[in-house]
């Protein structure tokens, strides 16, 4: 184990709960917790406890128009706007405090980085990227990210790469530094044809002078391993290496998976541990080894999510966990007590997550999207869209 990763974790992340039958159910992250000590991932690791994030912190990216709201709609009987109280974000008590408890986890990870005390720092609670400035969005309250992100940047940093591998657009956090030249942004998600929130074109860019800085790659649904990984080889690495990022931040949320129900990516569990694998490498060479790493979506709560953040976690731990690995059967035994769908056996879904890299010429759909991508954001970094060997 790595003695400069630090995990923040407290029980009361599970207070985040939208309803009874929310897809974003925090069962997610108690079995991931169980399955994770269960497997040896977490002993002699010291758990850091946060705190809210505070107003302060919060208005670095919030209105307080709208922390307001998010304060007082659970006791107001009618609507308060901002994206409040619809289906996919109704109204719960407490809805600040685990909101702004979630968003405290990422600062205190990132504090946990820029004060020295880590070079990697996990918040597997924290990844909520749809919320807007003053509106909240995709089962997202508080964006925690760009929450964490802008408490980085008051700190002095002047490059920030924040790098979103879930299936969803991360809507919000480009938004919020759509204009701003210190935080490169980069997406692979589904294509927004096909996929909420209908957005991350290849044309998004950035705004003035975060020109440039704003880089999405959209993959037709039914991209599988091969496919996907292609892609984030063809695009991530060039544009990480031209922008050399004093902390990378990912959002990894465990929605591309082919089991997912809310999306129509095509991924194994092997195909995200190979995704995983790849961005702690990239910190390492890119990013001096500060790497922040969030959680995100993912809503098959018990065969899928579970695995997938015990890998990350694991990953960044430097506990990298065998695929072979047999589930403990104590927590099989819980998770029986939970749902009737059949549990996994081992830490793989038995798939080989090899691809071959991108050549620079399209021969099917995830190769147009491809160079779609490089040919709108690439020469705006001075690389070569076209060239394979970049």
């Amino acid at each position: 184990m790595s003695a400069r990763t630090s995990v923040i974790w407290t029980p009361d992340f599970l207070t985040y709960r939208l309803s009874e039958d929310h897809p974003l159910n925090p069962v997610r992250l108690d079995l991931m917790m169980q399955l994770a000590r269960g497997l040896g991932v977490l002993d002699g690791v010291d758990l850091i406890e946060p705190s809210a994030a505070t107003a302060e912190e919060l208005t670095r990216v919030h209105t307080p128009e709208y922390q307001t709201a998010v304060k007082s709609a659970p006791e107001i009987p009618f609507g308060v706007g901002h994206g409040l109280g619809t289906e996919d974000n109704p109204i719960f008590f407490g809805m600040h405090e685990a909101a702004s408890l979630i968003a405290g986890g990422s600062v205190a990870a990132a504090r946990e980085i820029a004060e020295g005390r880590a070079d990697r720092a996990v918040n597997l609670a924290g990844g909520l990227h749809h919320a807007m400035p003053n509106k909240a969005g995709g089962f997202c309250v508080y964006n925690d990210c760009s929450v964490a992100i802008a408490w980085l940047l008051d700190q002095g940093y002047e490059r920030i790469a924040y790098v979103d591998v879930d299936v969803h657009h991360g809507d919000g956090v480009q938004e919020t530094f759509y204009d701003d030249p210190r935080v490169l942004t980069i997406s692979m998600h589904q294509h927004p044809l096909t996929l909420w929130p209908h957005t991350g074109w290849a044309g998004e860019l950035g705004r003035g002078d975060g020109e440039g800085y704003a880089v999405n790659v959209s993959l037709p649904p039914g991209t599988g391993d091969a496919g996907w990984l292609r892609a984030f080889h063809a695009v991530v690495p060039s544009l990480l290496e031209s922008f050399r990022p004093q902390v990378l931040v990912t959002d990894c949320g465990a929605d591309t998976h082919s089991e997912d129900p809310l999306a129509n990516l095509e991924l194994s569990l092997d195909g995200q541990r190979a995704i995983y694998l790849a961005l702690r490498e990239l910190a390492e060479t890119t990013a001096g080894g500060k790497w922040l790493v969030l959680g995100g979506g993912g809503y098959a709560l018990y065969r899928v999510v579970p695995r997938s953040w015990t890998h990350l976690l694991g990953i960044a731990l430097e506990r990298d966990v065998d695929p072979d690995t047999t589930i403990p059967a104590d927590w099989t035994a819980a998770a029986s007590q939970l749902t009737r769908a059949p549990l996994p056996v081992s830490m793989t879904d038995g798939a080989d997550p090899s691809f071959e890299r991108w050549g620079g010429a399209f021969s099917d759909r995830v190769d147009s999207s491809i160079l779609e991508t490089r040919r709108a954001a690439f020469p705006l970094h001075g690389l070569e869209p076209d060239d394979p060997r970049d």
